[in-house]
Formats: structure tokens, sequence, C-alpha cells
């Protein structure tokens, strides 16, 4: 793993160093690809043997080691005085910031029904408070069906604060809320799969709990996972639990038109 940290390094240092000096934003020293061409390593290295886990912890180290190659490049700028490498360095760091990282291997915890929020923890507390806040910059309402959102770089900050409480503290009393609002933010990136987990976690964990994660949950089965003999059956219970509080009541009617629709479509007859 250290050698591939240090080849990583390696590469950004000598792809930095590669260009002009005059003053221009750095755009024509981007490293181009043929066309049609893939810049691929993976087909002059024999993976056969190698695991799932092993592959995403080695790309984990290479993302890493290319963010040091950066970190190192722009202490060097900033120390020789180059302006111009200097602000390629920190674009491309800030580039590395904000785009879309996967983690590949869900983490275990959320299929655990074993977990029950049964205390207060301050610092579950401290990391929920803190996800409910870079919620609010991003300008995410959990509760709303079509949020507006602003910047979905701090919605997935709060997502991984909503992981690190459930992973970290299994007993909060938390767990459950923070299970829901990450299948919120889940679904929001239409990743459907991973959030009918959380969402299915957040009323096994808390099968009284206040929010409409059955109704949610039901509703990913019945319009994009097309299980829907599955939604049928979590509809009518959501009806039954959920379904409860009127704050719900629009959830409710929505819930009792599926359940017509998709018997109907039993009866083989047109919704």
């Amino acid at each position: 793993m250290a050698r591939i940290a240090r080849t990583w390094a390696l590469i950004v240092l000598l792809t930095a160093f590669i260009g002009c000096q005059n003053s221009n934003p750095g755009r024509s020293q981007i490293i181009p690809s043929s066309p049609g061409q893939t810049v691929t390593t993976a087909s002059v290295i024999d993976i056969s043997d190698t695991s799932e886990a092993d592959l995403v912890e080695q790309m984990a180290v290479s993302r890493q080691a290319y963010r040091q190659g950066l970190e190192m490049l722009e202490t060097y700028y900033a120390r020789v005085g180059n302006n111009m490498k200097l602000q390629w360095a920190r674009r491309e760091l800030q580039s590395l910031d904000t785009m879309t990282k996967y983690d590949y291997i869900l983490s275990p915890e959320i299929t655990m029904p074993s977990r029950k929020p049964i205390a207060s923890i301050a610092q579950a507390d401290g990391l929920y408070q803190e996800a409910e806040q870079y919620e609010e910059q991003a300008g995410f309402l959990p509760l709303v069906d079509l949020p507006i959102l602003k910047d979905e770089n701090s919605l997935r900050l709060a997502l991984s604060r909503y992981n690190q409480l459930i992973k970290n503290y299994p007993s909060s009393d938390k767990i459950d809320d923070a299970a829901y609002k990450a299948g919120v933010i889940y679904e929001y990136f239409k990743d459907y799969s991973i959030a009918l987990l959380y969402y299915q976690s957040a009323y096994e964990w808390d099968p009284e709990g206040v929010y409409p994660a059955r109704f949610r949950a039901a509703r990913i089965l019945d319009k994009h996972l097309y299980r829907k003999d599955e939604a049928l059956q979590l509809y009518q219970q959501a009806i039954r639990t959920e379904g409860r509080y009127e704050r719900y009541r629009e959830w409710r009617e929505f819930a009792e038109r599926r359940i017509r629709d998709l018997q109907r479509l039993d009866e083989g007859q047109s919704p």
C-alpha cells in the first residue's frame, strides 16, 4: 500500500510540473485523452484473485495519496512563490473535495435489527446536530417531499455525519432519526435501494417512530423497484402505524389510492 501511495504522489508531482510559466488559468495543462481511449490500469493488472474489499481499500489509499500529492504541491508552490501553479493545485483540491465519491461497500451496521435507540449520548447528539446544520446549509428539508437544494456537498456532509452516528453509537436514541434522514438524502440522490435499507432500519429500530419511513419505503418498492406485492403489504402496514398521525394525512391518502390501484392490478383490471 505504501508503494501505491508513493506512486500516486509521484504521478501528481510530475503531471503538475509539466507546463509553461506564463499567466493562464491552466486549462491547456489538463491531461488529454485520445478519442475513444479510456485510461485504465485494470487491463494490465491481474485482479482475478483480488476481493472486492481489497480493491476498494486500494482505491481508498489511492484517493488519499492523490490528495496528499496535491497538498504537497500546494505547500511547495506557496513556498517558492509560483502563484499560477499554486492556484492550479488549489482548484484541483477544491474539485476533489466536491466531486462525488462512493463507499462501494455498504456499512453492515444499517442492516442490524438488534440495534435499539435507548440512550441519550452526548457525542451522538452532537453528530446529529452537526448533520442538521449541514442540511440547513444545503437548503434541505427532510420532511418535504421535493426540497429545493442549494448545496449538494453540504448534503453529503450531513449524510456522512448520520452514518458516523449510526456506526459509532448503536444504542443512541438518535439512530432511528439518523437512519430516516439519511434515507431521505439517499432518495434525493436516487440511490433507491440504499434509501430503502435506511427506511427499513428506521422503523425496525423504532417501530413506533414518528417518521413516515414505511410510507417512503413502500413508495420506493412501488414506484422505483417495482416490487408491487411487497409495496402493497407495506402500504397497508404504514396506514395502520404512521397513518395514525394527522400530519401524515396526505401520505395516508396516497397509500390508500395505491392500495386500490395495486389490488385492481392483482385482479387483472386497469389501475
